[in-house]
């Protein structure tokens, strides 16, 4: 540069400064999520999750102490972002209750649909290798399956609030149902690459209400 060419001063706030290590951070976490609703913790390595994002190995112990570490909090952040996907779902008082859960199971198809499939449910997958898994996900698999159950069985309570339900509906029960059978479905549609299997088991689900 000349020196005599005089730089002109920016007015106004400093440029923000990048975060790399909440960045890099944050892309592992992502990349791990796309590996892991795609296919199973034990036959994912951790180069193919580096690849995704293309940081050196060292990268990953530097934010991650091990890959169980790792599959923990991957169990956290998927919990959370269903969690709220359930909420806004649930908690939608422009549609009924049951309504509200017409619309999850769209929406839930609608996803698999445009990912061809190819992805699934992270929690259900871990469950489903849950034998060749650390021991150390057992308990958090277990709590997040229980946190959905616990926001659907509300949702239910309140179909049985506005008169979509009768009052011997369990809902507990009905919402532990819906898990099981929903986490099943998932599986279905993803080996045949439709959602023939969604919509059967949804149709059976809302005519046990109907037969009430």
């Amino acid at each position: 540069m000349d020196p005599q060419t005089q730089v002109p001063r920016r007015r106004g706030r400093p440029p923000r400064r990048r975060d790399d290590q909440t960045d890099t951070r944050e892309l592992l976490l992502r990349a791990g999520l796309e590996v892991l609703t795609e296919k199973g913790f034990s036959a994912t390595g951790i180069e193919e999750i580096l690849e995704r994002v293309r940081v050196p190995k060292g990268s990953f112990y530097h934010y991650f102490k091990s890959k169980e570490t790792f599959g923990l909090e991957l169990i956290g952040r998927y919990g959370d972002f269903f969690a709220r996907k359930l909420d806004h779902h649930f908690h939608n008082h422009a549609l009924s209750p049951l309504g509200r859960l017409h619309a999850f199971v769209d929406d839930a198809k609608s996803g698999m649909t445009r990912f061809d499939y190819r992805r699934g449910c992270l929690i259900g997958n871990l469950g489903q290798e849950m034998g060749a898994l650390p021991e150390s996900f057992r308990m958090r698999l277990k709590d997040t399956f229980e946190d959905w159950q616990r926001r659907l069985a509300a949702c239910l309570t309140e179909a049985q609030q506005a008169g979509e339900l009768s009052d011997d509906v369990d809902t507990q029960q009905f919402a532990a149902f819906f898990w099981i059978g929903w986490e099943g479905a998932v599986l279905r549609a993803k080996l045949e690459r439709t959602a023939a299997p969604l919509d059967t088991f949804a149709d059976f689900f809302f005519a046990g209400f109907r037969s009430k």
